[in-house]
């Protein structure tokens, strides 16, 4: 039977491989996984790694073993690195990536409509939409290099 734990707990013991486990387990939605299989699919050591993070997870209450042996995922939870990410069905993708695209979008449409002076008003508006969207970007990248794989 799993315990409830605080968040605080939780973002304390979900670091390293079983966070990547966790990773692994969001990212397959209700699909249930076998010891070997996760074993298989994150190229761990041997079954009984695979074991020990599948089951530290059930102990936190994230999991859930079935009696046929086959863990799946019961509870989701934003805690360190995962309160940076967005789940879109099985992707999971960065929060900046939203604002990004939209900042970039409008820079773009921005450079299309409108004649481009060197006009004080253009400049500044160039410069604001420029940096805004390098600056996320930056953010949109930095974060996707925190995924525990």
């Amino acid at each position: 039977m799993a315990i409830k734990f605080d968040e605080d707990y939780i973002e304390s013991e979900l670091k390293g491989r079983t966070l990547q486990v966790y990773w692994h387990f969001l990212s397959l939605g209700k699909k249930s996984v076998g010891v070997r299989e996760l074993q298989r699919a994150l190229n761990l050591s041997s079954p009984s790694v695979a074991f020990h993070h599948l089951e530290k997870l059930r102990r936190l209450g994230l999991l859930q073993k079935k009696i046929t042996g086959d863990y799946h995922l019961v509870q989701k939870v934003k805690v360190g690195v995962l309160k940076q990410f967005i789940g879109l069905g099985k992707l999971l993708l960065p929060r900046y990536l939203f604002y990004a695209i939209f900042f970039t979008t409008m820079l773009v449409s921005y450079l299309i409509i409108y004649d481009q002076t060197l006009s004080l008003h253009n400049i500044v508006a160039l410069i604001f939409g420029t940096s805004s969207s390098l600056i996320l970007w930056y953010e949109t990248f930095r974060i996707l290099k925190q995924v525990p794989f």
